[in-house]
């Protein structure tokens, strides 16, 4: 038993021993290890990408939608073609038809004559016939052939040739505005005096009435001008090509062009009778 003991004894005292293994072993599972064995990367350390699109830029206007470009592009030079939406709130048209018809209210008031007074202008669109025979007659405007003058209550007109009194006078006399010219002195051989006859009650209201009617035709020209301008908008509602509060404010834009023109006409219409009715 003593034998068996000392045996048991032996085998722990050796197993307490490290095992030396000969370097020859270690080196290729070393090289093995350093060359083919990588170290998972670290969680924190790496970088990962939560999105592969491409960074978004800042909206372009409606009519550069073709043409948008990040903010660091240079600006647009070329927009291209307006979209409907730009069309719609495009009031310029509308604006160019107002004014037109405002600037013939002008001038046909301007040649209204309510106490007296004629302008100029009147006596020069008249239309005066010449020659005769053979070479047939010819129509021209008396402005053409001869300069108006204002002086006081007299028009002086100066003829440019002598054959052109005659029928110069014939136009005159024969025109709307009850106007007799006379004749030519010898000191002015070629100027027509055209006295200007008193105003009376008649030739007032006749002058308030003519400015009236003109106020009332340039209102009109106005609202044709409004219902062009409302049709285009009603193909854009019609053919959905503008979105519903793209569109009211477009409508809004035209009511307001349309009431500032509507105001403009009642101003300069009733400054035109205010004039004539203390003539």
């Amino acid at each position: 038993m003593s034998g068996i003991g000392n045996v048991r004894a032996a085998i722990r005292l050796g197993s307490t021993r490290p095992t030396r293994v000969p370097s020859r072993a270690i080196g290729p599972l070393s090289r093995l290890t350093s060359h083919h064995i990588t170290a998972p990367p670290s969680i924190f350390g790496a970088r990962r990408s939560f999105s592969t699109s491409s960074p978004l830029h800042k909206k372009a206007g409606k009519a550069n939608k073709a043409h948008a470009q990040g903010a660091s592009s240079p600006p647009v030079k070329n927009p291209g073609q307006p979209t409907a939406t730009d069309e719609a709130y495009d009031v310029s048209g509308l604006e160019a038809q107002i004014l037109k018809a405002i600037e013939k209210l002008t001038h046909d008031l301007s040649q209204l004559r309510g106490g007296g007074k004629l302008s100029p202008e009147v006596v020069e669109s008249l239309k005066v016939q010449l020659g005769g025979g053979k070479q047939g007659k010819e129509t021209v405007r008396l402005g053409d052939i001869a300069q108006v003058v204002p002086r006081g209550r007299m028009l002086n007109v100066i003829c440019g040739e002598d054959v052109h009194i005659k029928p110069i006078s014939s136009a005159i006399a024969a025109s709307p505005h009850s106007l007799t010219p006379l004749s030519p002195e010898p000191s002015s051989p070629l100027t027509i005096p055209v006295p200007l006859p008193p105003p009376t009650g008649e030739s007032r209201r006749a002058a308030v009435d003519a400015a009236i009617k003109a106020s009332a035709k340039a209102d009109k020209e106005v609202q044709m001008a409004r219902q062009e301008h409302n049709k285009q908008l009603r193909k854009f509602e019609l053919n959905r090509d503008v979105l519903p509060d793209d569109l009211q404010k477009a409508k809004k834009r035209m009511e307001d062009v349309v009431k500032k023109g509507h105001t403009e006409i009642k101003r300069i219409s009733d400054g035109a009778k205010k004039v004539l009715e203390s003539q």
